[in-house]
This record gives structure tokens, C-alpha cells and sequence, in this order.
């Protein structure tokens, strides 16, 4: 028997103005194992503030709204006020008609953790959501740095903390920019792969960031991509 969704591992906000598309998402949240769909929003106003109010893990997010769309929604659940306020850790999927999404970058830029197309499979769906629950971005590297690579006009200076990053965390953080998974990195660099999740932790955490999608966004933003 599925949890109900107050009990379920992974809690799931929706956000989308058709209420059709909606209530087919949530069928198809609701029966799936260890998740569960706790509230419903038909606009960016509504996203953001119902984020505030339940504490969702996942958020799916359409891109295209009245009032306010997803890629400000996204902004603003994220703006650093509000995530020093959250007791857990929040993830957004924009959910996008359209492939590599120019809304979708900036989107990404804001903090979420990538997208997925409106046409994407029950299992896809469910698989994206277990995915950026657990920290990773739902697209493919590829297509993550592709979206990455036109959506800044000019490189950023690189802050003091890149600078101050030890050699092997730069080689990891390099690995992690190109898309490559822990077990691939640590093939480069001839380590285990809890050595390189060790050192993506540390990554992370004298970055500032969130989750490897913010490292992928960080190199391109300050020009570390080769």
C-alpha cells in the first residue's frame, strides 16, 4: 500500500495553470512507491508561497504561467532569505513543451535542478523526481552543459573560494562541469568513489552551492568550462 502523501518519502508540490495536466500528475505521483503529491498551485504566487507553507522536497514547475511564471517562482524559492529559513532542502523540475528551453537556463540559473519535456513517461517522471531528490540534475550532461554554454554573455571574475580550492578538488570540480558521474571521475583521477564524493561535498560546500546542476552552472558562469 502507498504512503499518504504527509507520510511519503519524498513530498511533491505541482505547479501548473491547466487543471487537467495537474490532476493527471497527480494520479500519477500518488501511485508510485515512496512519494506522494501534499499541494497544488496554479501559479508562481501561489508555487511560492505554498513552498513557504508545506516544506516540499520536489517541486515540479510548469514554465509558462499567468501572474508569475516558473523561471521568477524559481528565483524566488530560492532567493537566500527564504533558504535560510527552510528547515529541508527543496528541488525544482521546470516542466518545459519545449526541448532545451531558452526559460529552461534561466530557470536552472535560479536553482533548479534541470527539466523535463510536458510528453515525458509516467516512469520517466517518476525517475526524475527520485533523481533530483537525491541531488542530481534530470537531464543528461550533455544536453545540461548544451543549455549551459549560450545562456551567459560574459564570464564572471572567479571568486576567492574557487581560488582557494585544493588541486584535486579543481580536477573533480573540472570532471563534474564536463558531466561526468563519481565512478567516471574516479576512474580519472585513479580514486574510490567515495573519495570523490568526499570531494565533491567539499565542493560544494566551499562554493556555497547546492547539488552538482549548481556546479555545471557555477563553471559556466565564471568562464571554467574547456
Amino acid at each position: 500500500m502507498n504512503e499518504t502523501p504527509a507520510d511519503a518519502d519524498i513530498r511533491v508540490l505541482l505547479v501548473d495553470d491547466q487543471d487537467l495536466f495537474r490532476e493527471g500528475v497527480r494520479v500519477i505521483v500518488d501511485a508510485q512507491e515512496g512519494m506522494g503529491v501534499v499541494g497544488a498551485a496554479r501559479d508562481g504566487v501561489e508555487a511560492v508561497r505554498l513552498v513557504d507553507e508545506l516544506e516540499p522536497d520536489v517541486v515540479l514547475m510548469d514554465i509558462r504561467m499567468p501572474e508569475m511564471d516558473g523561471v521568477e517562482a524559481t528565483r524566488q524559492i530560492f532567493a537566500p532569505d527564504r533558504v535560510a529559513r527552510r528547515q529541508r532542502v527543496v528541488r525544482v523540475v521546470v516542466l518545459t513543451t519545449f526541448n532545451l528551453d531558452d526559460r529552461a537556463a534561466t530557470a536552472i540559473r535560479h536553482g533548479a535542478s534541470g527539466f523535463l519535456l510536458k510528453d515525458t513517461t509516467p516512469i520517466q517522471l517518476r525517475d526524475a523526481i527520485r533523481t533530483v531528490h537525491a541531488g542530481n540534475a534530470v537531464l543528461a550532461p550533455g544536453d545540461l552543459n548544451a543549455l549551459m554554454a549560450g545562456s551567459f554573455v560574459a564570464a564572471k571574475p572567479v571568486p576567492v573560494p574557487y581560488l582557494e580550492l585544493t588541486d584535486k578538488e579543481r580536477e573533480v570540480f573540472a570532471a563534474v562541469a564536463r558531466g561526468l558521474s563519481n565512478t567516471e571521475i574516479a576512474g580519472q583521477i585513479f580514486a574510490s568513489e567515495s573519495t570523490v564524493k568526499t570531494h565533491v561535498g567539499a565542493i560544494l560546500r566551499k562554493l556555497a552551492l547546492r547539488d552538482r546542476v549548481q556546479i555545471v552552472v557555477f563553471a559556466h558562469e565564471h568562464g571554467l568550462v574547456s
